[in-house]
């Protein structure tokens, strides 16, 4: 992993169906972190699967990616794009 890579990332919760949204500089360490209870956000929705991440060279590019995915428009985009992805 490169010192300036970021990744915004969306996992789907296998336990309620629903998605969570987040960015991180290391995607398979804050996977694990999730997986693992250690995050208090999602630690009673696991476990859960990856679904969709994008990685950028700016953090503040995966900051803007995770708001608007968090957004009414972003949830739609991400609902159709995994529905292609798995369909």
């Amino acid at each position: 992993m490169q010192e300036n890579e970021f990744y915004v990332y969306v996992l789907r919760s296998e336990k309620d169906n629903k998605l969570y949204v987040g960015y991180t500089s290391d995607l398979e360490l804050r996977f694990k972190q999730h997986n693992s209870g250690l995050v208090d956000s999602t630690k009673f929705r696991r476990p859960f699967k990856l679904v969709h991440f994008e990685k950028h060279e700016n953090k503040n590019v995966s900051q803007s990616r995770e708001r608007f995915f968090k957004s009414g428009k972003g949830r739609e985009f991400l609902n159709r794009l995994i529905t292609k992805k798995s369909g």
